[in-house]
């Protein structure tokens, strides 16, 4: 049971972590390419190490969400964030002691991409205890909760091109160290109830705790075994892997090319800014729409907006498509978070936010590799458009799916 210490003040403390291992982790997304570029010239290059850094995802995620059952959820937050900021702060140490290569990028990449899933399901997790704790309504929660992310994929890109401006890529990877080292501190002395270990022990008490393999596929059974939450996680998957090269591939070559540091994080910080919107009116859209009319929404509004920022119109008319494109998909987390918290018991949360963060960052890759080699090969327009088309077929598939509906089972 929760002591009730929590209060007002846990919401804060969440957040603070919340606001500041996006920040970190969206400047390390526009630093990590960047660097590439500048030692090689190469986006296939840039496409590999995108590609490469969230393969561990793979069988981390859903090993994340096993220690997060069943060590509790603020001691894998803290600890997932020390070591990304140790992986972190490794960039520049390797670079001021030794000369740093295109592998040690790769090697340094990969390791703090493979923290950052634990760290990630672990806060998630912790929603339920803290809209306990501070009386709050969990569905609120679960919108400032992702709205507070976005915000903090906002300003990171805009920090992280300040910072390679200012004092170079290699010296930047100081900042989002240091910011993982503040979310690490803050979940530290944050005292709320776990949900996940009462409920664990109770299953003990009666004998039910799964060992062994069973115990790390339950996520896997539970995630499949519920028709609602496989098809939007379905869903998720197909438009991440067509969306997300144009974040780690397309974009950051159009202004490496441009030498306009400042303009990608721009329009990266349009793209969360309208996410961070769209993650704070789900509360209210929850009120007025059911869950399908929400995704089914928002699916169209992503078709939409792609289309003008395939075409690499001036700046502020493609931030403002990205914006709009953000919007669009804002609520989809929130909605994600809300479905699993209402349908998943909460000692196996953990291991279903794993199994989703695993399946999300299982297709990407590939098509982050066929990006940067079609950029290479065809040419960066023509690339964009064919991404774009891509993207609005799987939209247009997926709102007209009849599956959509059994969201709302």
């Amino acid at each position: 049971m929760d002591d009730g210490r929590g209060g007002a003040s846990s919401v804060l403390s969440l957040q603070v972590a919340n606001l500041a291992s996006g920040v970190g982790n969206s400047m390390v997304m526009v630093l990590v390419p960047w660097l590439v570029l500048e030692e090689t010239g190469s986006p296939a290059a840039a496409g590999l190490v995108a590609g490469l850094s969230v393969l561990p995802s793979l069988v981390v995620a859903p090993l994340a969400g096993w220690l997060v059952d069943h060590l509790g959820r603020r001691r894998i937050s803290v600890s997932s964030d020390v070591l990304s900021a140790v992986s972190v702060a490794g960039i520049p140490v390797v670079a001021w002691t030794q000369n740093l290569t295109f592998a040690a990028i790769v090697v340094l990449a990969v390791a703090g991409a493979t923290f950052d899933p634990a760290g990630y399901t672990a806060r998630r997790s912790m929603l339920p205890d803290v809209a306990r704790a501070s009386g709050m309504s969990l569905e609120r929660l679960n919108g400032i909760h992702q709205g507070v992310f976005a915000l903090g994929w906002t300003f990171g890109p805009l920090l992280g091109a300040g910072a390679i401006a200012w004092v170079g890529a290699t010296t930047a990877f100081w900042l989002p160290a240091g910011l993982f080292v503040v979310a690490a501190s803050v979940i530290a002395v944050l005292r709320v109830g776990d949900a996940g270990q009462d409920a664990r022990a109770e299953r003990e008490a009666a004998g039910e705790v799964l060992s062994g393999w069973g115990g790390l596929l339950v996520g896997l059974r539970t995630l499949w075994g519920d028709p609602g939450l496989r098809v939007i996680t379905i869903a998720v998957v197909v438009l991440a892997a067509i969306y997300l090269p144009t974040e780690s591939v397309l974009l950051p070559t159009y202004f490496e090319r441009l030498g306009s540091p400042g303009s990608l994080g721009l329009v990266i910080s349009g793209l969360a800014g309208g996410s961070a919107m769209g993650a704070f009116g789900y509360g209210w859209l929850r009120l007025r729409a059911t869950k399908s009319t929400i995704a089914r929404l928002s699916m169209a509004g992503t078709a939409v907006a792609i289309i003008p920022m395939a075409l690499l119109p001036p700046l502020g008319v493609l931030v403002a498509a990205g914006f709009a494109l953000g919007l669009a998909w804002g609520p989809m987390e929130p909605l994600l978070s809300s479905m699993v918290q209402a349908r998943v018991p909460p000692d196996r949360q953990g291991r279903v936010f794993g199994v989703q963060l695993s399946v999300f960052y299982a297709a990407p890759p590939l098509a982050m590799l066929g990006v940067g080699a079609a950029v290479e090969g065809f040419g960066l327009e023509v690339t964009y458009l064919g991404v774009a088309a891509a993207l609005v077929v799987a939209c247009v598939a997926l709102v007209a799916t009849p599956a959509m509906g059994r969201l709302d089972d």
